[in-house]
């Protein structure tokens, strides 16, 4: 297939799935919860994904979609072309924001992620990137990120991770945030990998996140030399949710084995 016209089709999409999103903020959101109290999900959450699976589905009849709304197909491996969708991705920052939120989008080959994006909807920025490619802001190529060290970071952590949790010693995590410059929270997984990708950010982190949060950051993450793993310095699942920790080179290791230490 070719690379060019799948990624021409796939930023046409994301366009025209942002447009409609914009068109939404002036109608009544419906508003439920999905596992718990604060996972929520809206009709345009569901109608995003709809749109995208409609045309997909016409247009590339062997492509699978592993979406976050569960429209798409029971996804068991990565074999052939699978579309892993978060169709808002800050569904809280939707709600209460009308901001902060992002399309995130990978597109993955027999288990390699050969396109990525994010599309800030309200910044109208699209993040890009495809395999040995290089990766842009728009029509700005981004160059390679330089290293940081962990006292000049600023890092991407929900404050949930600060105090007792069941996922990670969060003595360690005050540490961290002792010893570093700043902290930051934005409540959209895609836009923060996005801050990183683009230098705002040294690192983010996450005790657990589901493939579509984080399928078009790490194709865009990797061809800017940015490091990714989950928290146990393992090679991400795409299958199942997993921690998360994306940042610049030479800060990933050290945060990990001084900073970071899980249950």
């Amino acid at each position: 297939m070719d690379l060019h016209k799948l990624d021409t089709y796939a930023k046409s999409l994301i366009k025209e799935a942002a447009y409609n999103i914009k068109t939404s903020l002036s109608s009544e959101l419906i508003i439920e919860s999905k596992s718990e109290a604060n996972d929520l999900v809206t009709n345009i959450d569901k109608e995003t994904e709809q749109f995208f699976i409609r045309h997909i589905k016409a247009d590339f009849a062997e492509h699978r979609i592993f979406g976050e709304e569960g429209f798409g197909d029971d996804i068991k491996d990565l074999n052939g072309y699978v579309w892993l969708l978060d169709p808002i991705d800050g569904t809280t920052n939707f709600i209460h924001q009308k901001q902060n939120f992002a399309i995130s989008l990978g597109i993955f080959k027999d288990g390699v992620g050969i396109l990525g994006y994010i599309y800030n909807v309200m910044e109208d920025s699209l993040l890009s990137g495809s395999l040995n490619g290089g990766a842009y802001l728009d029509d700005l190529r981004l160059p390679k990120l330089s290293s940081a060290s962990v006292e000049e970071a600023v890092v991407g952590v929900n404050a949930r991770w600060v105090v007792p949790n069941r996922y990670v010693h969060y003595e360690g995590m005050v540490k961290l945030l002792q010893t570093v410059r700043g902290t930051r929270s934005l409540g959209s997984a895609a836009i923060e990998i996005s801050y990183v990708v683009t230098g705002r950010l040294d690192a983010y982190m996450s005790m657990r996140l589901s493939p579509w949060d984080i399928a078009g950051g790490l194709v865009i993450a990797k061809e800017v030399g940015a490091i990714a793993t989950n928290l146990a310095f393992e090679h991400l699942d795409l299958l199942d949710a997993d921690s998360f920790i994306v940042s610049k080179p030479g800060l990933h290791e050290e945060l990990l084995k001084d900073y970071i230490q899980l249950k």
